[in-house]
C-alpha cells in the first residue's frame, strides 16, 4: 500500500525513489513503480464522472513535467483505491495539525466524514482501534462490524418467510405442477409452499454475505476475529445468491430502521459502490470522498452546535439572482436582532501571495450573497495550513464600504476551539 496526501505528486521516476523531494510549491513527490503508475493512469482515464460532478481533473490529473516525466497530481478527493493488481493507494487530506501528531490525520478525517448527512455510521468509535496501522478500508470494515454488533445487541429480526420445499408431509399449499415434475418417481414426497417464522429474511442474508466477503478481503487480525464471532450468530441465515433481488425486498420502516445503516454499507461492500457518484471499469474497490463537501459538512455541524443562540440555516436557497439562478450559501446565520451573517466554506490551501490565492469568482459570489441577503458581514472559511499565518485579520472591503468579506482559517485539529473563536469575532 502507498499512502499519499492531497497535493502530492506521484511519479515513477526512480530518481525520486528514496528521497523526500518537493516541488517549488512545497508539494511532495511520491514514487511508485512504472507498472503500477501505468495501471493507476489507466484507472484515472477510465473513471467516469457523473454530470453532477465537475470534472475528472478535480480528482487526479495526469500531466508531463520536464526532467521528471509523466506525473499524477492528487487533488480534492480523499479515500482509498484498490486496483485489480491489488495495489492500494490511500489518499489522506492535507490537514495542518499544529502540535498534534501526524498520525492523527486519519482520526480527524474520520470525524469529518462522520459529520456528512448521508454517511452510514452512528455507533463507530476509534477508542479500541489501532487506527495508525489500519488503512481506511479496514477502518470502514470496522465501522460495519460495530454497526452489526449494535444490531445483534438489540436482536436480529425474524419474519414469516415464504418457503418452497420438497418434504415427506403436507404443510401449507401443494405446488401441483412442480410436484408432478419433481416427484414422478418419489411418490413419498410433496412439493409444498408454506410460510415459516425465521431469521432467514433478506436483510439478514445480506448482512451475512457482507460479513463473509469482508472476512476474505480484510487483512486486519482484529477485524477477522470479530467477523468470525458475528458469523456464529448468523449461522441459521442463508447466504444471498442474488444481491439485487434481496436488496429489492428490503423495506426500511419503523420495524426495520435498525437495518438502515447496515443496508447502505452492504451496498458499498457487495456492489462495489463508492461514496461518490463516480464509476469506473477497471478497479476492484474505491471509496472516495470529495473534500469540499466533507469540509463544508464538518464546519456546518460545529457551527450549528456552537452558534446555539443564533438561527443557523445550512445550504439556504431562499434567494435568487435574476429570478432563475438560485443562490446557495453554505451557512446563513441570523442574530436575534434580525441581522444576518453569511459564511461559505472553501477547501483550498491559501498562501502568502497576491490576494492569498483567493479566486476572483469566489469574491464575486460573496458580493452577490451580501447584496441579496442585505448584509455587510460575509465570511470565507478556509482550512488552516502551515503556509500562511497572517499577523492581522484578512479583510476585503468594497469601494463603498458596504460589504466586508472576512477570511477565517478553521483549525481542524481543534475544531471546537476554532469555531468558538469565530463566534467570538461575530459577537463583537
Amino acid at each position: 500500500m502507498k499512502e499519499v496526501k492531497e497535493f502530492d505528486i506521484i511519479t515513477c521516476n526512480e530518481e525520486y525513489k528514496n528521497d523526500n523531494k518537493y516541488d517549488s510549491n512545497k508539494n511532495k513527490y511520491v514514487y511508485i513503480k512504472e507498472s503500477t503508475f501505468k495501471e493507476l493512469t489507466k484507472f484515472i482515464y477510465e473513471f467516469n464522472a457523473s454530470e453532477e460532478n465537475s470534472d475528472i481533473l478535480d480528482f487526479m490529473k495526469v500531466e508531463y513535467r520536464r526532467n521528471i516525466g509523466n506525473i499524477i497530481k492528487v487533488k480534492n478527493y480523499v479515500g482509498l483505491i484498490e486496483l485489480k493488481s491489488g495495489f492500494q493507494l490511500q489518499i489522506l487530506p492535507k490537514i495542518s495539525l499544529g502540535e498534534e501528531k501526524e498520525e492523527d490525520t486519519k482520526r480527524i478525517f474520520i470525524k469529518m466524514i462522520k459529520s456528512m448527512h448521508d454517511f452510514p455510521s452512528k455507533v463507530f468509535t476509534t477508542a479500541n482501534l489501532n487506527i495508525d496501522k489500519m488503512n481506511l478500508y479496514e477502518i470502514f470494515i470496522n465501522m460495519y462490524i460495530q454497526e452489526v454488533k449494535q444490531l445483534v445487541k438489540k436482536g436480529i429480526k425474524s419474519s414469516y418467510v415464504e418457503i418452497e420445499e420438497n418434504i415427506p408431509y403436507f404443510k401449507g399449499k401443494l405446488e401441483v405442477n412442480k410436484n408432478i415434475r419433481i416427484n414422478t418417481v418419489h411418490k413419498e414426497k410433496f412439493f409444498m409452499k408454506f410460510d415459516e417464522y425465521s431469521v432467514n429474511r433478506p436483510e439478514n442474508k445480506i448482512i451475512k454475505t457482507t460479513l463473509l466477503k469482508l472476512q476474505k478481503i480484510s487483512k486486519s487480525t482484529q477485524n477477522i476475529k470479530e467477523i468470525k464471532q458475528l458469523l456464529l450468530i448468523f449461522e441459521a441465515v442463508d447466504v444471498s445468491e442474488n444481491y439485487d433481488k434481496d436488496f429489492s425486498k428490503v423495506i426500511i420502516d419503523r420495524n426495520t430502521k435498525d437495518y438502515d445503516i447496515l443496508m447502505k454499507w452492504s451496498k458499498i461492500f457487495l456492489l462495489n459502490q463508492s461514496f461518490t457518484t463516480f464509476s469506473g471499469k477497471n478497479f476492484s474497490r474505491a471509496l472516495l470522498f470529495p473534500m469540499e463537501k466533507v469540509f463544508e459538512s464538518y464546519v456546518a455541524k460545529n457551527v450549528k452546535s456552537i452558534f446555539e443562540n443564533f438561527e443557523v440555516k445550512v445550504q439556504d436557497k431562499s434567494k435568487y439572482l435574476f429570478t432563475k439562478f438560485a443562490l446557495q450559501p453554505d451557512l446563513v446565520i441570523k442574530r436575534k436582532d434580525g441581522s444576518t451573517i453569511i459564511m461559505d466554506t472553501k477547501w483550498k490551501r491559501l498562501e502568502e501571495k497576491e490576494n492569498y490565492g483567493i479566486s476572483q469568482l469566489d469574491m464575486y459570489q460573496m458580493y452577490a450573497y451580501a447584496k441579496k441577503y442585505e448584509t455587510s458581514e460575509v465570511y470565507l472559511l478556509y482550512p488552516k495550513n502551515e503556509y500562511i499565518e497572517p499577523k492581522e485579520p484578512i479583510k476585503f472591503i468594497d469601494n463603498n464600504g458596504e460589504v466586508c468579506v472576512n477570511i477565517f482559517f478553521v483549525d481542524l485539529s481543534k475544531i471546537k476551539e476554532s469555531i468558538q473563536e469565530l463566534l467570538n469575532i461575530c459577537n463583537h
